[in-house]
Formats: C-alpha cells, sequence, structure tokens
C-alpha cells in the first residue's frame, strides 16, 4: 500500500494550465496533497492536445498531472462559482497562473477568498508578475527567458541569442512557486493566517543568472555568450573526443594537479598562466587547446573513467536514450516511474527528484479524464447528495 505522503492532508485547487503551474502541483501531489485540478468544461488543459501520443493520450498531460484529480468547473456560471467558494472553504491553498486581474473579475481573486477562508493561501504564476509596468502583457516561457538575461549567454560567441533546450523559465517559475506554497504553509501555522504569493517567469530566470548577474554590478562589464565555459572556473568546459564531447570540471588547485598528472603535464601545475583558478580563466583559450589536445585522442568512455579514477570531476554528454537507460538515474535513483493512462496503456512518466527518507514522493494516482472526479469530489468532500449533484448539472456549472 502507498504511503501517506509529506503534504497528506493538505488540500489545494489548482486553476493552473500548460507547464508551470501544473508543474508546481505535480510536486506538490507527489508529495502527498490533494490536488484538484479544476478545468474549462469541454476543453480542459490545453496540453491534452499536445504530444506526444500514448494511443491517443497526451503524455504531456499525464506526465504534469499524475496524482491529481480532474473537476470541470464553468466559473463564469454562477452556481459553478458557489461550488468553488464552498470548495474554498475547505481548502488550504489556490493556484492560478492567468494574466494578472483575471481571478478578481472573475470575483475569485485573494481579496474576495480571503474572506471566504482567511487561512488561504493564493498563489499566482505570471510572466512579469501581478504588479508593475509589464503586468499586462503576456507571458510564455521563451519570453521569460529572453527578458530575464538567459538568452543572452547562452550559445557561442557568433551564434544567435540560444533558448535553453527546455521550458527553464516555466520549471524556475514552478519550482520558486512551490517553494512560496510550502514556505506560507508553514507561516500559516505562526500567524494562523493565509497570503498571497507573486511569482513571474521573468523574476525566476532573472533570480537564476546568479553570479552573471553580479559581473555586471560589480564590473560594469555586460557578459556574452562563451558557449560551454564558465566564467569563474578554468577548464571547466566540454572537449572533444574521438567518438563526441565530454565534461571536464577542474574546480580548485588539488584538482588542477591531479589533471595535470593525468595528462603528464606535471609542468603545467606551477606555470605562471595557469597556476591558480584565477590564472587559468584569464588564459582559458591557450589551456582549452592543451587539454583538446588530450581529449580529442580518447575516446569519451576513456576520458571520463580515467578521470574519475583520479578524482577528477568529469562526464559524458548523456542524450536522453542513455538517461533512460542509466543504472543510477534511471535505476538507484528511480527518476522513471511507471503509471497507466486513463484508457489503461502503460506509459513512463518522470518522477520527482525530491527523494524522502519515511514519506516517498510517488505517483498516487493515474492522470484523470476530463472532469472525472466531478460527482466524487461534490459528494465526498461537499457532502452533496446525488439529486443536489444532478441539479448542479443541469444548471450547467460542470458544462
Amino acid at each position: 500500500m502507498l504511503q501517506s505522503g509529506a503534504l497528506a492532508g493538505v488540500r489545494i485547487l489548482d486553476l493552473t494550465r500548460v507547464l508551470a503551474g501544473p508543474f508546481c502541483t505535480m510536486l506538490l501531489a507527489d508529495m502527498g496533497a490533494d490536488v484538484i485540478k479544476i478545468e474549462e468544461p469541454g476543453k480542459g488543459d490545453d496540453t491534452r492536445g499536445y504530444p506526444p501520443f500514448v494511443n491517443g493520450f497526451s503524455a504531456y498531460f499525464g506526465n504534469m498531472n499524475r496524482s491529481k484529480k480532474s473537476l470541470t468547473l464553468d466559473l463564469k456560471n454562477a452556481e459553478a462559482k458557489k461550488i468553488f467558494y464552498d470548495l474554498v472553504k475547505q481548502a488550504d491553498v489556490v493556484i492560478e497562473n492567468y494574466k494578472p486581474g483575471t481571478m478578481a473579475k472573475l470575483g475569485i481573486g485573494y481579496e474576495d477568498l480571503k474572506t471566504i477562508n482567511p487561512r488561504i493561501i493564493f498563489a499566482s504564476i505570471s510572466g512579469f508578475g501581478q504588479y508593475g509596468p509589464y503586468k499586462e502583457r503576456p507571458g510564455y516561457d521563451i519570453i521569460g527567458q529572453a527578458m530575464g538575461g538567459l538568452m543572452s549567454v547562452s550559445g557561442w560567441p557568433d551564434s544567435p541569442p540560444t533558448r535553453s533546450g527546455t521550458a527553464m523559465g516555466d520549471i524556475l517559475g514552478g519550482l520558486n512557486c512551490c517553494i512560496g506554497i510550502l514556505a506560507a504553509i508553514k507561516g500559516r501555522e505562526v500567524t494562523g493566517m493565509g497570503q498571497s504569493i507573486d511569482v513571474s517567469l521573468v523574476d525566476s530566470v532573472v533570480s537564476a543568472m546568479e553570479t552573471i548577474i553580479q559581473i555586471y554590478l560589480v564590473d560594469g562589464r555586460t557578459p556574452g555568450r562563451i558557449g560551454n565555459r564558465y566564467e569563474f572556473i578554468a577548464p571547466y568546459d566540454t572537449f572533444p573526443a574521438s567518438d563526441g564531447w565530454a565534461v571536464v570540471a577542474v574546480g580548485n588547485n588539488a584538482v588542477w594537479k591531479r589533471f595535470c598528472e593525468v595528462l603528464k603535464r606535471e609542468d603545467l601545475i606551477e606555470h605562471p598562466d595557469y597556476k591558480n583558478n584565477a590564472d587559468r580563466v584569464k588564459n582559458h583559450g591557450s589551456l582549452t587547446e592543451i587539454v583538446a589536445d588530450w581529449t580529442r585522442t580518447r575516446r569519451v568512455d576513456e576520458i571520463v573513467e580515467t578521470l574519475l579514477a583520479n578524482s577528477v570531476p568529469s562526464a559524458p554528454i548523456n542524450d536522453i536514450s542513455k538517461i533512460i537507460h542509466d543504472p543510477h538515474i534511471a535505476g538507484a535513483r528511480e527518476m522513471f516511474v511507471d503509471m497507466a493512462t486513463p484508457r489503461g496503456d502503460r506509459m513512463k512518466a518522470v518522477a520527482c527528484p525530491i527523494k524522502f527518507s519515511d514519506t516517498k514522493a510517488a505517483v498516487r494516482s493515474n492522470p484523470p479524464t476530463l472532469g472525472e472526479h466531478n460527482d466524487s469530489v461534490l459528494r465526498d468532500i461537499l457532502g452533496l447528495n446525488e439529486a443536489e449533484i444532478e441539479g448542479i448539472k443541469q444548471a450547467g456549472a460542470l458544462g
């Protein structure tokens, strides 16, 4: 029997769709929260129509929305709004990722809901936040990456600005919202009151730029695209092998000494151009060629195994097929889980990366069909009988 998660007893009303919000609530659901995904009747989350598909079912949707219930509500319908208010009375968190002001216009913004339940935590994810001159602008992952600065430093000096290979703006926004919700739940234990949480994709990307921004703040220099090397450490880059590419990361002088010994270039250990990290960063161009002369005559596996055997950080650059079969990632760390689609087909999903000793994060139920839990939510949470549920359906509240 699946054990209770760390967030057992926490109820979340999830008004989010696509990626940033659903990623946040996926983590919370895997950790044991009761997440009720409220979807637009007849349509649902847009990602229900996104590929790839498993026998007609969106694996994109399934990965982000496992362990959740689906309730359809037309929130422009008075009866549906009443149902939502009744659920808020029994909820801990409401999370949404609509354009700022949308919830307030519907009468379900934080100011409305805290009068119903002063303990409610109301979390919002948007492109630019709930206030500021850009708040009305639409926000998508690529916009967060662009305006947050990530694209300006991703790629090579002679390449165009480059979006990261996955939706990091959305993922960072979802993570920050998850952190904010958990902090607000803890804070409520002290104050007895809920609060609103405002997470912006752009802010999230800016925060993740960390020391890259410090370069400008301290030195007045605008960092640009430098490929895979690092501004602050050398050698710390990708290097060509005879059959691909390998990563080498020399983080301090002790590692540098071991690295030189592996290369049989002990003459470099005390060389004034490379003796200390600052010297190596300054002379990264010539140093890169020295390292590449050694790596390009060897296979990736040989490079990685040799360096690791001598306590020099190194790694292959895994493609997805290798990650899926990796004995550490897929095996020991259990980063891929098996679950069923609503039609009963089997599919793999990416597991929760947070590992608990006692309250294991896990897929607690399969992804729902649209409105699958309409009756059970109304019956089991709100205590409505069959006649009352039928009346709600006749009123068009559920679509």
